[in-house]
């Protein structure tokens, strides 16, 4: 198919040199060559001389003076043509790797071979591929780069193969043994490939052995040029994103990076997680394939250990920064992790329900860290927030203190939340692995559940107790957990009558100023004592030091102590 016309003025100036060549003769122009939109006043014995193809159509034309001829379909187009009709009439042109494949294509649709007629234009094309254009990389990736406008012919004269061949292994030894500065100056002329004929050429470099970490850098640089800003902006405060998702713009680049991550190696650790993360937030933004998304996330999961959080975070908004994206992503990642560091903990004979790889601490440290980050978004539900807690295992959490700081940061941003809905954002969290400063804080800090701050008290208390600060000398921890939920427990209760106790006692005091009689007074008098021993007696049925929350190791069981009536002073309220 001949190619369309670059501009007017260049195909101006074209006729105009063309003239001057061929008016230049004494005989008079006996055909006109129509290539597209444009007309050459030519020669036919001239064309004939070189041309087996012309000369067929002059000989099997039913016209008695054929005078016009239609060459539109001639690869390379008018310019094409236009070299290839001054090869004809013996008028100097420079071959270039630019403008070879070209001419080789046209002088195959033209029949200008060898066989037809010694030293024609293909043979001097062929002369040209093999001498100086497929001797370094540069020129065989021109010329193959110029075989995307001229398929299939090029394909057909292997002229394409033979490109990729050099280039892959030129590629290669470049990559092992670099002979220019920088090392990667490589991977920057592949770039300039379609995407099929790029990866072809990886293809061709893994079969020639090319180890993983040079294929990923030859595909690093091809997305960072094709997918420019997709890939590169990692600020947060990027593109405004304006095209339509459905925009041939969109469209096109879906279809690039599907093709991308189909070329990635099998190696997986071959790429740095923060390049995977980019790719990742691409394929989102332009809804990529299942299979394209998916491949990605595995990719990274399997190396999660190496995550920063402002890895995390590329993944998590969007490029003008303004809004979270599905968190789903995140959360797949996150799971594909702990389930390989689970079996790797049964291969090793270990506990898989207690996974604490130092790999897996540092991810927990990092979700943590992740978790504060995004807690500031007042779109993210409480689920979501626990749902991605919720992912690391309780025994890579040695110490809770950054949770605690990302569910501190949470509560802040989102004061609106009730008692209950506080005490959900709160259950990924044991208070028990809080250090001293943070159950400190956590015991004054007003935005925590009350059942936390309970905790917190309650853990320094028994520490207290128990004769020391030495935490191997602590009772055991599903033990102690117990006893404060049931300490908790009783002491709502408790608080709860309390609470009643002194509306009552305030109720009592009004009715006194209020009534005068002494019949009043003496009714009040008789019910007031009734009412606080039966108030007494339910207070210390729920005392929570009844049993052994309080240290009584001291205390004699034989001295007859009557402990079924506690005095009332125990529950003074005032």
């Amino acid at each position: 198919m001949a190619t369309p016309l670059r501009s007017n003025s260049r195909l101006s100036t074209a006729m105009e040199r063309t003239g001057q060549w061929v008016f230049s003769q004494e005989i008079p122009t006996d055909v006109i060559v129509e290539v597209g939109e444009a007309n050459f006043n030519l020669h036919k014995f001239m064309l004939v001389a070189k041309s087996n193809y012309i000369r067929k159509l002059i000989m099997e034309t039913n016209e008695a003076d054929l005078t016009r001829i239609n060459l539109s379909e001639i690869p390379g187009g008018p310019e094409i043509f236009e070299k290839a009709a001054k090869f004809c009439y013996g008028v100097n042109f420079e071959i270039t790797v630019h403008n070879v494949a070209a001419l080789r294509c046209a002088a195959e649709y033209l029949q200008m071979t060898d066989k037809y007629c010694d030293n024609n234009l293909a043979g001097r094309t062929e002369d040209f591929l093999s001498q100086v254009a497929l001797s370094s990389l540069s020129g065989a990736v021109v010329v193959l780069k110029s075989c995307e406008d001229l398929l299939p012919m090029a394909e057909e004269l292997k002229i394409v193969q033979r490109c990729i061949d050099v280039a892959s292994a030129r590629a290669c030894n470049e990559a092992s043994f670099p002979c220019r500065t920088p090392p990667n100056w490589w991977t920057e002329e592949l770039s300039i490939l379609d995407v099929e004929l790029f990866g072809r050429i990886i293809g061709a470099m893994k079969q020639r052995g090319a180890k993983p970490l040079t294929i990923a850098t030859a595909l690093i640089t091809y997305a960072e040029r094709w997918l420019r800003d997709l890939v590169r902006d990692h600020s947060g405060n990027g593109i405004k994103c304006s095209e339509p998702i459905d925009s041939d713009l969109r469209i096109q680049q879906r279809e690039l990076l599907e093709s991308i991550v189909q070329l990635l190696p099998a190696e997986k650790a071959a790429f740095p997680i923060h390049f995977l993360c980019c790719l990742l937030r691409c394929a989102i933004f332009l809804k990529a394939s299942s299979a394209c998304r998916n491949e990605v996330e595995k990719r990274i999961s399997l190396i999660l250990e190496h995550v920063t959080v402002d890895d995390l975070l590329v993944l998590s908004f969007t490029y003008d920064g303004e809004r979270l994206f599905d968190l789903d992503s995140v959360r797949r990642i996150i799971s594909g992790f702990v389930e390989k560091e689970k079996s790797m903990a049964v291969f090793n004979g270990g506990d898989f329900r207690e996974v604490s790889s130092s790999a897996m601490q540092r991810v927990a440290k990092t979700v943590d860290a992740y978790l504060a980050e995004i807690a500031t978004v007042v779109e993210l539900s409480i689920s979501k927030f626990n749902g991605i807690a919720n992912l690391v295992p309780k025994g890579s959490r040695k110490v809770e203190d950054d949770l605690y700081r990302a569910i501190d940061i949470y509560l802040k941003s989102h004061p609106n939340l009730d008692e209950i809905e506080r005490e959900k954002v709160c259950s990924s969290m044991d208070p028990l692995k809080l250090s001293y400063e943070a159950r400190v804080h956590a015991s004054q800090n007003k935005r925590l559940p009350v059942q936390i701050v309970l905790h917190a008290l309650y853990y320094d208390q028994l520490k207290l107790r128990s004769g020391g600060a030495d935490d191997r000398n602590q009772p055991d921890a599903v033990t102690t957990r117990n006893q404060l939920q049931a300490d908790v427990s009783l002491v709502k209760e408790n608080e709860a009558l309390r609470t009643e106790l002194l509306k009552m006692k305030m109720y009592i005091s009004d009715m006194q100023k209020n009534n005068q009689t002494g019949t009043s007074s003496k009714s009040i008098g008789t019910r007031k004592p009734t009412f606080f021993s039966s108030m007494s007696k339910t207070l210390g049925k729920l005392n929570p030091f009844r049993h052994g929350s309080k240290d009584t190791s001291h205390i004699d069981d034989n001295l007859g102590v009557d402990v079924t009536k506690p005095r009332r002073r125990r529950f003074s309220i005032s």
